[in-house]
């Protein structure tokens, strides 16, 4: 089975030796340092060539999935191409040409069997659950009692209106011994109709109520065998995490539990790209020179990744294995460039997270491309010693300033994720406009959505569009500019921005704002994250954080 692939098979002539676009980097284990592998313009032309093969197969277009290349050299000095996809390609682990998955999973093949037809017992006794015909009759008998029971509320409500209109009637018209007499006869009807509601109830509760017990046991089971699912799952998990074993250029071993001891992996970790394109290279003694990823096919769940980008390592599931992996591998001479080595003001800092006050004009995260990976994720993974564990919480634009918090574990950043996601975090924008506004405080809510073809803009669509929403307060109206407050309750792309310019919004847009409409000439988009509330993920106690407004 070839795995070892010409350039020709990929390229058709040589590409110049330009500048990385990117680097995978990770700190090694024993020594601290900082280690790299590029994505080379040459790299991305292999990559290149790889797209175009796959796009001659409809296969490759069913589902999406990440793809990768790893340029080698042999002890010849030649080069050579690998090449590998995420999980499963088609349904299965090993296909011909590509790098197979990293070995240790045949250790546990008896109990992997075992596993998945416990799982799949349990998965097809919850569909029996969940599709019980006792839910059906439920379902459509209480529909029709439902039925039978307004009837019966209508019809007693309009007796209920004519004895109260007869009341008055016979009040007026009849007196002593007769208008007792007639009186009793309204209020033996009320009761009568008082004791067929209360027989209706108790037959429509000896109907339904076998039904509903058959249920609930039904939903009680379902609960257990999703603990044990969950269970079976979590230890298959473990145990193929103990046994994949990588290997690195210093010819160390290490299982992906040792490499990452007392956190819980995703699911999936050790079946990417990166790892099992390194892996392969370390045991065959294969010289790395550059490795590019891709994503293709349909896009990511969360539209994060579209078919033919170049992506870096993911955060969960590759970057805590990039200093192992990469441990042995020759350096070159990768002299960090004066931006990444300037500080940054750090404003809270403990042993889980960390927020800097953003300047205006520097990235939060490096981007796909060799001019955007001036970041303050890189300029800290630079800057400190645990920097490369690193992860960004949430993103602030490129032009705005302000408060950016960003997590030192995985379990500090899934939890604070979560609280961005439940919109339990709390945000304060300061900003200048660069006009006047009619109104001195409100909310703006309007559907959001970013053309393709026109990225990064984003406008305001009622048909395509996400919702969005923004609350503001005027603080100031200086000079025909008005100073304001922003709290937003979404968090979309450009959202504040938008909400400032569109006309269904503000209509005035911020200042320095030249992507939205605000040609004035001034330095830097008025702008500024300035508050930022949130529950501290280790104690739970609220974590407030304040910034100047620096304009």
């Amino acid at each position: 089975m070839v795995i070892l692939h010409k350039l020709s098979d990929f390229i058709e002539s040589a590409i110049n030796n330009l500048s990385p676009s990117y680097y995978y980097e990770g700190r090694c284990p024993q020594t601290g340092k900082l280690l790299k592998l590029p994505r080379t313009p040459l790299a991305e032309a292999v990559a290149y060539g790889l797209m175009r093969y796959l796009a001659t197969d409809e296969r490759y277009n069913s589902e999406g999935k990440m793809y990768g290349v790893l340029l080698v050299e042999l002890p010849s000095g030649e080069q050579r191409v690998l090449k590998a996809f995420s999980g499963l390609l088609n349904g299965s682990s090993m296909v011909e040409g590509w790098v197979p998955p990293i070995s240790g999973k045949d250790e546990i093949a008896l109990d992997e069997a075992r596993t998945l037809i416990q799982l799949e017992a349990i998965k097809q006794e919850l569909i029996t659950l969940k599709q019980l015909p006792e839910r059906k009759q439920y379902e459509t008998l209480s529909r029709e009692l439902e039925q039978q029971w307004q009837q019966i509320s209508d019809r007693h409500r309009n007796c209920k209106q004519q004895r109260q209109e007869k009341r008055q009637i016979l009040c007026e018209t009849l007196t002593e011994t007769a208008l007792t007499v007639a009186l009793e006869q309204l209020d033996a009807e009320s009761r009568w109709q008082g004791i067929e509601r209360r027989q209706f109830k108790r037959q429509r509760d000896e109907i339904l109520q076998p039904l509903k017990q058959i249920i609930a046991n039904a939903d009680a089971r379902i609960r257990e065998l999703k603990q044990q699912r969950q269970a079976l799952s979590r230890q298959l998990q473990t145990q193929m995490h103990a046994a994949y074993s990588l290997i690195n250029f210093l010819g160390q071993s290490a299982s992906l539990q040792q490499l990452m001891p007392g956190g819980s992996m995703p699911t999936g970790t050790g079946d990417c790209c990166a790892p099992k394109l390194l892996h392969y290279a370390a045991i065959n003694r294969l010289k790395p020179l550059a490795m590019a990823e891709f994503w293709w096919g349909q896009p990511s769940k969360n539209q994060d990744k579209v078919q033919g980008e170049f992506y870096g390592a993911c955060a969960e599931r590759c970057q805590p294995l990039m200093g192992f992996l990469l441990s042995g591998l020759p350096q070159r001479d990768l002299t960090v460039e004066g931006a990444i080595a300037q500080t940054l003001p750090i404003i809270y800092e403990d042993e889980w997270l960390i927020a800097v006050n953003k300047p205006p004009g520097l990235l939060s995260v490096p981007g796909r491309y060799r001019d955007r990976q001036d970041s303050v994720q890189s300029r800290l993974r630079h800057l400190l010693p645990d920097g490369m564990a690193l992860m960004a919480v949430h993103r602030l634009d490129r032009e705005t300033s302000g408060i950016l918090l960003l997590a030192r574990d995985l379990q500090t950043y899934r939890q604070l994720t979560q609280q961005f996601q439940q919109r339990q975090v709390h945000k304060v924008y300061e900003a200048i406009l660069s006009g006047s506004v009619a109104i001195e405080k409100g909310a703006i809510e309007l559907p959001l959505w970013g053309d393709p073809q026109q990225r990064p803009y984003q406008k305001v669509d009622w048909q395509r569009g996400k919702p969005s929403l923004t609350h503001f307060q005027v603080i100031a109206t200086e000079s025909n500019h008005t100073r304001i407050e922003f709290i937003p309750l979404t968090g979309r792309t450009h959202q504040i921005r938008v909400h400032a310019a569109d006309p269904q919004g503000l209509g005035v847009p911020i200042l320095g704002d030249r992507l939205y409409g605000c040609h004035a000439d001034t330095n830097r988009l008025h702008l500024h994250a300035r508050e930022l509330r949130c529950n501290h993920p280790q104690s739970g106690q609220t974590l407030y954080l304040r910034v100047q407004t620096p304009f």
